[in-house]
């Protein structure tokens, strides 16, 4: 659990969680550390010996501390199995957690979520860094009959994001807050209240929606069973430099992924059939996405990737990687060591609005009208022809601000700019409905 020393000024930051981690709220309402602290911790290469020894010392005093083993299960989560194991159990214990930010005197926010990793989710905890809102996360399932008691709020969001997993939970979960979001009954206006529409954002769909979209190239994904792509490897020794799949011409390179995945994970290029086999007998997934290698690299061997947010139709940048791999990765992308990388960043986020918008002006308006959503976010990256090269959309990719200030000074304005507007959109919302409430009162008898 021991990470590297902190100096002087986490240090004091550390203590601070740690001495909130200790204290003693009431047994039903403690407070979550919460995702983003916790994660912050992490990133910034912190000792949390001290945050997780006040979390136990909670649990074992009261048992029914479920927020402290929610807030355990986080730390654990960085280490294996174990943290998702007990994150299952403090949620079927308790399915409502409170987490606080700033002076608690905003807005009162409810998050519908699914229990699961980072990438289960939208990250609405960092996306409220910076405010004095409460959020209240609520964990729904596939198989919840009825949602649990949830305190007054003014605004929702549905943080579950799409995975094979997640599907039934989002189809339960438009059964379940259906006639709570609607204007009249008791519950206030849901953000991202589109649960099919969320359930559709699956990588091969991507392309099925943008296929006539000729300012975006989103390359077409095929499902493909482990027999099929076995059978690729049969043919001859050296393999076919061309093939069909589903009716589908492919050449080598191809891009190779199991279905479900995220962040890179098990995601490979296979230069010929021998690197597939190699692939194959190391994996033990019997099915796969298979598409064609898009190679996006400029004159000096170097890839971009751009993160983009877009909030209520509106774009915000979130972070341009450029690394000298395919599979760019800001973590992997070493920016932190690359002057010259972070100064195109820098030039990229400062001119987001006047210059990169107004070229993908075309491409921009037609992902929003594709998947009509409150919130979402793409990585994507610019072609030679000038389209927009689609890697991946969803509501859970990460965007935060815990890059060091001393090596990334251009970032957080740029983060809090996308933060604020986050933010906005669920005062908005509060707005209105508390607006529709009082209509509608006014026309009580």
């Amino acid at each position: 659990m021991s990470q590297p020393a902190l100096d002087s000024a986490p240090r004091t930051y550390a203590a601070n969680v740690s001495s909130f981690a200790s204290q003693d709220h009431s047994a039903a309402d403690r407070p979550l550390v919460g995702i983003s602290t916790i994660i912050r911790m992490f990133y910034a290469k912190q000792d949390v010996t001290a945050v997780w020894d006040g979390l136990v010392a909670r649990a074992k005093a009261d048992p029914g501390d479920v927020p402290a083993l929610m807030d355990l299960s986080l730390l654990l989560q960085s280490t294996g199995p174990k943290g998702l194991e007990m994150q299952a159990a403090a949620v079927k214990m308790q399915p409502v957690f409170r987490r606080v930010h700033g002076t608690g005197r905003g807005l009162r926010v409810a998050a519908f979520m699914v229990a699961g990793d980072m990438t289960a989710n939208t990250p609405i905890d960092f996306l409220l860094e910076g405010s004095d809102m409460v959020l209240y996360l609520v964990y729904l399932d596939a198989k919840m009959e009825k949602l649990p008691d949830i305190p007054p709020v003014d605004v929702a969001y549905l943080a579950i994001g799409e995975s094979p997993a997640n599907r039934a939970v989002l189809a339960n979960a438009e059964r379940l807050l259906t006639g709570w979001h609607v204007k009249g009954q008791r519950g206030a206006p849901i953000l991202n209240f589109q649960p099919a529409r969320i359930a559709a954002m699956t990588r091969d769909h991507l392309h099925d929606v943008l296929v006539n979209e000729p300012s975006i190239l989103s390359p077409k994904l095929l499902r493909v069973t482990r027999v099929i792509l076995e059978a690729l490897t049969f043919d001859t020794q050296a393999g076919p430099a061309e093939f069909t799949l589903h009716d589908t011409p492919f050449a080598f390179p191809i891009i190779i992924r199991p279905i479900g995945t995220h962040a890179g994970d098990g995601m490979e290029k296979i230069d010929d059939v021998e690197a597939l086999r190699t692939y194959l007998a190391a994996s033990r997934e019997a099915c796969f996405y298979v598409s064609a290698f898009v190679n996006c690299a400029d004159s000096e061997g170097l890839y971009r990737k751009q993160r983009i947010a877009f909030i209520q139709g509106k774009p915000y940048a979130s972070h341009l990687a450029v690394s000298s791999h395919w599979m760019v990765h800001y973590l992997s992308a070493e920016m932190d060591q690359h002057a010259v990388r972070r100064a195109e960043e820098a030039r990229w986020m400062a001119t987001f609005d006047s210059e990169f918008a107004p070229r993908y002006k075309q491409a921009f308006a037609a992902l929003v009208k594709a998947f009509d959503l409150d919130y979402f976010v793409i990585d994507c990256a610019e072609l030679p022809d000038g389209r927009l090269l689609l890697f991946e959309a969803d509501v859970i990719m990460i965007v935060h601000d815990m890059d060091s200030e001393e090596v990334f000074p251009y970032k957080k304005p740029i983060m809090r700019k996308l933060f604020r507007a986050f933010q906005d959109a669920l005062t908005r919302a509060a707005n209105a409905g508390a607006a529709a409430d009082l209509s509608l009162g006014s026309l009580s008898p």
